[in-house]
């Protein structure tokens, strides 16, 4: 029987973006597997507030805390048009401040742009994937904007031009031919717009950039590029991460980037996070599937620090 490895994950996904569970589904997980904390962090959109429970509209935070979990509404920015993988946590946001709903249409435009012209490159290349079939999805219908880009790696694994999801997002990343841009938010504009709205901004998975990046006319390293988020006012960055199970391309066990992330950015940051990115992709046959909890912190480390342990209270308001 499976049992979480960290009773705080601060990184999680349901089907209001590319995970496979309901809010509801996601938090009777938590509460099955004694989960202290939890943490929604859907991409690009504002996350809800109202859901309903058998016939009830209630809170998901207060459905949350009657199963004895502490939910954290958040959302994950998919950020810079031109470095692959930079994605920017948010948590304890006012959620009404209208800047999330400019940034949230302005995404919805571009990633139908962007991923309508992918499956167009796709196809021209010998990879038959229809826009058309990702809107009916097998007869659950997606509304144009609810499509990610994993879908679209799904699609490309499902179809047998790659052996999995992760497989079909490096093929796409490394093929200049494949990897259609689409605008994204500037990280630095996603960090303002989170403080702004009185949040923390977190940097999810940071060794799944590039060791190496091209910004403009020169190259820089990794530890440039996260320095300049730093700068920016970054609060935290996320060191335990499931890389082993995504699209991680670097020869680092989990636990030496752990280590590595811990000493060069423990004393820059308020917040060392982790999270499992969990998507419960089980559900769609994924084997070996990233697990609710199986990174994250300790609830002692969130307990411990005033910036993760004042989410709760926020949110209690």
């Amino acid at each position: 029987m499976y049992r979480p490895n960290y009773l705080c994950d601060l990184h999680g996904h349901t089907n209001l973006s590319d995970g496979n569970d309901t809010y509801q589904e996601f938090i009777d997980t938590a509460a099955a597997l004694g989960m202290k904390v939890v943490a929604i962090t859907d991409h690009d959109v504002t996350p809800l507030t109202i859901i309903e429970v058998n016939g009830k509209k209630i809170s998901p935070v207060e459905y949350a805390s009657s199963k004895n979990v502490h939910l954290l509404l958040g959302i994950e920015y998919s950020c810079d048009t031109y470095v692959d993988d930079v994605h920017i946590v948010g948590l304890g946001c006012d959620w009404t401040d209208e800047n999330f709903k400019i940034e949230e249409a302005r995404m919805k435009r571009s990633k139908i742009e962007g991923y309508k012209k992918l499956t167009e490159v796709l196809t021209d290349n010998g990879m038959h994937i229809s826009w058309e079939e990702l809107l009916e999805n097998k007869g659950n219908p997606r509304n144009p904007e609810e499509i990610q880009r994993k879908h679209i790696f799904e699609e490309i694994a499902k179809k047998g031009y790659s052996k999995t999801w992760q497989e079909a997002k490096l093929m796409v990343k490394n093929n200049p031919i494949y990897n259609v841009r689409r605008e994204k938010i500037d990280p630095v504009k996603a960090i303002e717009v989170i403080h702004n709205a009185g949040g923390i901004a977190i940097l999810a998975h940071p060794y799944l950039i590039d060791e190496v990046v091209k910004k403009g006319d020169k190259k820089i390293t990794r530890q440039e590029y996260i320095a300049h988020l730093l700068e920016a006012g970054l609060d935290g960055i996320e060191a335990a991460y499931t890389y082993s199970k995504t699209s991680y391309k670097g020869k680092q066990t989990e636990e030496q980037i752990e280590k590595e992330v811990r000493q060069l950015y423990g004393d820059s940051v308020k917040i060392i996070s982790g999270g499992s990115d969990y998507h419960n992709d089980a559900k769609k046959g994924v084997k070996n599937a990233r697990m609710l909890g199986e990174k994250g912190v300790t609830w002692e480390y969130f307990q411990g620090n005033e910036y993760l342990n004042r989410l709760i209270c926020i949110q209690s308001l």
